[in-house]
């Protein structure tokens, strides 16, 4: 991937992005009203970006996909999903050991899976069940289309938010063989940390909020009710070219 990687955020950019999010805001101590909320307060950071043919929007399903569709409507973009899945630890599923994309690109944290003597054969049941997944997602969610082109483009990869990056990191894996000739990511709000591990991965990074104090993502949204498929293919219809 070409150009220059630039780090963006609110404490770099400014507060100019996050007026537009607390403009009409609920009282609360939470940043984002929904995820579609989110969207329109990501947007304004990918200005840069607006009106460009050679843009695409990529969205990681399903929490990631109302979020992306605010950004694409914004910037005049397509936009399609990045089909990935979280590898989660038996027994404790929300505790991500690795992810997995379409295209098979895989991360697996090895120390974690060593810490917890999780056996390899284990290990492959989940991957082989995320892979089931992938595909039964494919299909529901592009309805027979094909994924929208990539090569050559400026892909802005967009996600609800980041905690540990697993996921993440398995989708811009899986970009780097389509060949894109810029890659963005965007997300409303993450852990400055974990930002500072995927700068390294993409020409740029953008993010809207990087609390102090990170718990959750759902912890920076009042509503952070799980996306249906429903959700995902009504958004994808609308808004692909």
């Amino acid at each position: 991937m070409i150009g220059v990687r630039r780090w963006r955020s609110v404490a770099v950019l400014g507060w100019l992005g996050l007026i537009v999010c607390w403009i009409g805001a609920n009282v609360s101590h939470r940043t984002f009203r929904d995820r579609r909320h989110a969207g329109r307060c990501l947007a304004p950071l990918l200005a840069d970006y607006r009106g460009r043919q050679d843009v695409v929007v990529l969205a990681l399903p399903r929490g990631g996909v109302p979020v992306a569709y605010e950004v694409a409507l914004a910037l005049g973009a397509g936009l399609d999903v990045l089909l990935v899945r979280k590898l989660g630890v038996p027994g404790q599923e929300e505790l991500a050991m690795g992810a997995i994309a379409s295209g098979g690109a895989m991360v697996v944290n090895d120390r974690l899976v060593r810490e917890l003597q999780i056996p390899p054969e284990v290990v492959e049941q989940v991957v082989t069940r995320e892979q089931t997944e992938l595909v039964r997602r494919a299909a529901a969610y592009r309805a027979g289309r094909g994924q929208l082109d990539v090569s050559g483009r400026v892909v802005v990869v967009v996600d609800d938010g980041i905690a540990t990056g697993a996921s993440l990191r398995a989708a811009l894996d899986a970009l780097v063989p389509l060949q894109p000739k810029r890659v963005v990511v965007a997300v409303p709000v993450a852990p400055a940390g974990t930002m500072t591990t995927i700068d390294v991965l993409a020409d740029e990074v953008v993010c809207a909020s990087t609390p102090s104090s990170f718990g959750s993502v759902g912890g920076s949204y009042d509503d952070f009710t799980q996306v249906s498929d429903d959700e995902v293919r009504r958004l994808l219809a609308v808004a692909r070219p």
